[in-house]
């Protein structure tokens, strides 16, 4: 547990920052937002929790803040709710690594920035869909598996660099294509599925350039996500506020804005987090005797 005293002449302030190991301490701070919350709620699976770390910052009048750092397959990624001020301590000692993917709320940014370049600032809308208002779309998408890893990293690299998503994406995952000609042209898959915590978060829609305008994409998202829901309660996606296109196609299928956040790839501005580590040694000889983290500034 870290401790976290903010002191002025004027005000003084105090955290206390825990290292949460049981995932039934994390769950209550999870499930009040849970389409927000949805890629860590996942994480909340015996399969993942211990991959990650989950940090929670709390301070003075019910302020508090989750701090999630996560290593999966699709790479490291930063979760965050809560308290702002409550964050900005957290991530003065945990900043994580130096990239990562970010899930932030809109009243984060101005902490994130602190330590982060956010290197896709647009605003991004949470959309949900449940067995009750999911409209399936069908068409000719069928199930991905290993064999088609290569159609699969061909596609996703059309645009940009190499892809380089391995078999147990597809495997551990959810992946629907739609070929044309025998070529893999629409694809849409996931970023975490866990069917302990009955949540899915889908993601990776993407379809050649050439292809587009032909509802191909409606087709694969409708068959992922009905595949999601034969076993989770909880199926979300993110899109750009202003992708009209793609809010109309999810909207098609049933899915419904929840809320807004910013969904960004994140890179570090202490580049060997020289600072948060004089920072985490500081704090760890002052809370030597009550085994903990203990920081004034």
């Amino acid at each position: 547990m870290t401790a976290v005293s903010r002191e002025n002449e004027a005000t003084s302030a105090v955290f206390t920052i825990e290292r949460l190991r049981d995932p039934a301490a994390v769950r209550p701070l999870l499930d009040s937002d849970a389409a927000y919350s949805a890629y860590a709620i996942a994480q909340l699976d015996p399969r993942l929790f211990f991959a990650n770390e989950w940090l929670l910052s709390r301070g003075d009048g019910g302020r508090q803040a989750l701090l999630v750092h996560s290593r999966s397959g699709l790479g490291n990624a930063l979760f965050a709710t809560g308290d702002p001020e409550a964050l900005d301590v957290a991530l003065s000692l945990h900043p994580g690594t130096r990239f990562s993917f970010g899930s932030l709320r809109l009243e984060h940014r101005a902490v994130a920035e602190k330590y982060f370049v956010m290197t896709r600032p647009q605003l991004m809308t949470r959309m949900r869909t449940s067995h009750d208002t999911f409209r399936s779309v069908e068409g000719p998408a069928i199930r991905l598996t290993a064999d088609e890893l290569g159609n699969v990293n061909r596609l996703y690299s059309i645009e940009g660099g190499p892809a380089a998503y391995r078999e147990s994406h597809l495997t551990e995952g959810v992946y629907y294509g739609v070929f044309v000609g025998g070529s893999l042209v629409s694809v849409a898959g996931t970023h975490v599925v866990s069917e302990a915590e009955r949540t899915a978060v889908v993601g990776n829609v993407f379809t050649h350039p050439r292809y587009r305008g032909r509802g191909l994409a409606t087709f694969a998202t409708s068959a992922v996500t009905a595949e999601l829901l034969s076993y989770c309660d909880l199926v979300v996606l993110t899109v750009e506020v202003r992708n009209d296109p793609a809010v109309a196609i999810y909207s098609k299928l049933g899915y419904e804005a929840v809320c807004n956040l910013h969904e960004t790839p994140l890179i570090r501005k202490e580049p060997f987090g020289a600072v948060s580590f004089a920072r985490r040694a500081a704090a760890g000889w002052r809370g030597r005797h009550e085994h903990r983290e203990v920081v004034f500034r």
